[in-house]
């Protein structure tokens, strides 16, 4: 029997990668997704069904027809601007999306649920390693949107037995090492392909948003992680809810931070060749620093990140963004 997960967000660059793991984990991806990000080309590696969170009947159509054993959720709104300017938009879509995701598993007994939180949760603390414990004070609509639904699954976690996995981490990059998916959005907002593309010729310049914080370079500072050691953990995740182990949240970074120079000077080193670059003001709701930690998931699950290190970050990224890339 195909033991089918279902992958919102599957269309996306983190859940398209998820979805190709758990291909070669045995299991049967299912992409549920609406496009309003996603790509139909990073669709590669199991069932494809359109649909938004918003339609609980669509839900429930794909529930009955695969009988997913479990929920592995990554759509999601998650531009810190747009949440400031229109966190009406982050409340709706990310916490009732998520509600109906949560009821309509429930109503068809799937009752096993990982989730793919993010490290905005904790706010801005700078000079901390963050970890499961760190308090979480999020300064904007995504990262509030986000702690809700944490929240959200315990309390159906004490109503109705559901078991989630939640993972918190930041700055996703990388690409797939045998290059068949990798990072595109539409708009672009991320810093690495931003810069590559900097870098290529495709724009004129990466801006870098603020050079005052209070860092050594006066530039904000991220902890990075490798996406296929992401979606690793993500697996394991999975396997640690099927042998009955109950909820839990692990945090997924290095516990080393790069500020945005960092970065810059990096992706020079690794491409051998020069990053334009122009300078604007800071950007509502940028934290200072954000870097986890990861010692939970590495005793606990047994998660060993293997492509962490920003030179294999970069190159790998570069090497897909000079390929054919992905088309709508």
């Amino acid at each position: 029997m195909p033991r089918h997960i279902l992958v919102t967000g599957g269309a996306g660059y983190i859940g398209a990668h998820a979805c190709k793991a758990l291909s070669k984990a045995g299991y049967v991806p299912v992409t549920f997704d609406n496009f309003a990000t996603g790509w139909r080309d990073a669709v590669r590696f199991g069932p494809l069904e359109e649909g938004d969170l918003l339609d609980r009947a669509r839900l429930d159509e794909v529930f009955a027809r695969y009988a997913p054993e479990a929920v592995m959720h990554f759509a999601a709104l998650s531009l810190v601007g747009d949440a400031m300017r229109d966190p009406g938009t982050y409340w709706r879509k990310n916490v009732n999306g998520a509600l109906n995701l949560i009821e309509a598993s429930l109503a068809a007994g799937c009752r096993d649920f990982v989730f793919s939180s993010t490290c905005a949760t904790y706010g801005d603390q700078d000079g901390v390693l963050l970890n499961e414990h760190t308090p979480q004070e999020p300064l904007n609509a995504y990262g509030k949107s986000k702690l809700a639904i944490e929240q959200m699954l315990g309390d159906f976690g004490a109503s109705d037995g559901l078991n989630s996995v939640i993972f918190r981490y930041f700055n996703v990059a990388g690409a797939d090492p045998e290059g068949e998916v990798g990072e595109f959005h539409q708009p672009e907002t991320h810093l690495i392909p931003l810069m590559l593309d900097a870098i290529a010729g495709k724009r004129d310049a990466l801006t870098v948003f603020g050079t005052d914080y209070p860092t050594p370079d006066g530039t904000c500072i991220r902890d990075y992680v490798h996406v296929s050691d992401l979606v690793d953990a993500h697996v394991l995740g999975l396997k640690w809810l099927g042998d009955g182990k109950g909820s839990e949240v692990f945090c997924l970074g290095t516990g080393s931070g790069f500020s945005v120079r960092d970065v810059i000077a990096q992706s020079g080193r690794v491409t051998n060749r020069d990053v334009p670059v122009v300078y604007g003001p800071r950007r509502a709701g940028d934290a200072v620093s954000l870097v986890c930690g990861s010692e939970h998931a590495i005793r606990a699950l047994g998660w060993r990140p293997k492509r962490s290190d920003m030179a294999t970050m970069i190159s790998d990224a570069w090497r897909w963004h000079q390929g054919p890339g992905f088309t709508a």
